[in-house]
């Protein structure tokens, strides 16, 4: 059967009723919390996926469901991944139909303890690209836009749609003068954790005070939630987002978002040496967007001698010449 092909106008249309099925999947979200938060503890319904500190509830099940039937009945013909289908064990391989990649509530740790940097992400992988993405945190009422080609937008509650980034972009002469978003993820195990705990120090650390390596970052930022790193990347609150271990559900709302507001995503150390010097760098193919390792850098003004995406692949070869290669596991 042949591909359906989706037009600007297309998009248009998927793009609005995604947005209002993430703002009713936002109501179950908030339902979830206030539920979890006045249970007591022995009442408290509360799971675990890989450990203590990767929690999920009966509202990632609910909510996914409540996301994949709705969008069945408007686009039956489109495909589906979400978190929770994928751990009961539906695992269909990508291909070029339009997919939407779902996950129902990204920071479910955060969810779990009433932290309030929570999102759905629900995006649209076309030809094996994302090209939609929609985040919203119900929350705080932020919902971030984008479609490929048509620019990525923040709204924040009733107020009117406003085009990422936030701010004319600005130079990055280095890591020294970023914030860096990094994750301790789910993995606990003591090779991962050392590896991470050494590369988070060398970023973070000051090599005048004897830190081997050390970049003296401005800060390091761990918000629990790979959607809305990546969000926070596209706005320019944050420069850069290293993350391991992720899954395409996580991150192609975002990577769409990001890229539409002028930021730059890349791959694991393999995968940006191996197009660091090509036409390809900066293109999520599906081996980045499978790959579980990203990088995302924000948009960065150019200046004589170095474009603004030059700027971008000087910063994350300074990235990775700095952190291990951390396994995802």
């Amino acid at each position: 059967m042949a591909v359906p092909e989706l037009t600007a106008t297309d998009l248009q249309s998927i793009l609005k009723f995604t947005e209002q099925l993430a703002r009713t999947a936002g109501k179950l979200i908030l339902e979830g919390s206030k539920a979890i938060q006045s249970a007591p503890d022995s009442q408290a319904d509360i799971g675990e996926k890989k450990n203590a500190v990767d929690l999920v509830t009966e509202y990632d099940v609910r909510v996914e469901e409540l996301v994949k039937s709705t969008i069945k009945e408007k686009y039956p013909d489109f495909q589906f991944v979400g978190e929770e289908s994928y751990a009961a064990g539906s695992r269909n391989p990508l291909t070029d139909e339009p997919t939407f990649c779902v996950d129902p509530i990204d920071g479910t740790t955060n969810f779990v303890h009433g932290f309030p940097f929570v999102c759905i992400s629900l995006g649209l992988i076309y030809k094996r690209r994302p090209v939609l993405g929609v985040i919203y945190n119900p929350f705080l009422d932020h919902l971030y836009t984008g479609i490929k080609g048509q620019g990525s937008f923040l709204t924040r509650g009733a107020s009117a749609p406003v085009k990422l980034p936030l701010s004319s972009p600005k130079p990055l002469p280095s890591l020294s003068q970023a914030i860096i978003a990094v994750e301790w993820g789910a993995d606990r195990t003591a090779s991962t954790i050392d590896s991470k705990s050494r590369s988070f120090g060398r970023l973070a650390g000051d090599p005048e005070q004897g830190v081997a390596g050390g970049k003296m970052a401005h800060s390091l930022r761990s918000m629990g939630c790979a959607a809305l790193n990546f969000a926070m990347v596209a706005q320019g609150g944050l420069d850069v987002y290293w993350e391991i271990g992720c899954w395409p559900w996580d991150v192609s709302a975002g990577i769409v978002i990001a890229e539409e507001a002028g930021g730059l995503v890349s791959g694991a150390h393999a995968a940006f040496e191996a197009t660091a010097s090509s036409d390809a760098f900066g293109d999520v193919t599906e081996e980045i967007l499978t790959g579980r390792k990203y990088v995302v850098v924000r948009a960065i003004a150019g200046n004589p001698g170095e474009t603004g995406k030059d700027a971008q692949k000087r910063i994350i070869k300074e990235l990775y010449d700095t952190v291990e290669d951390v396994p995802a596991n």
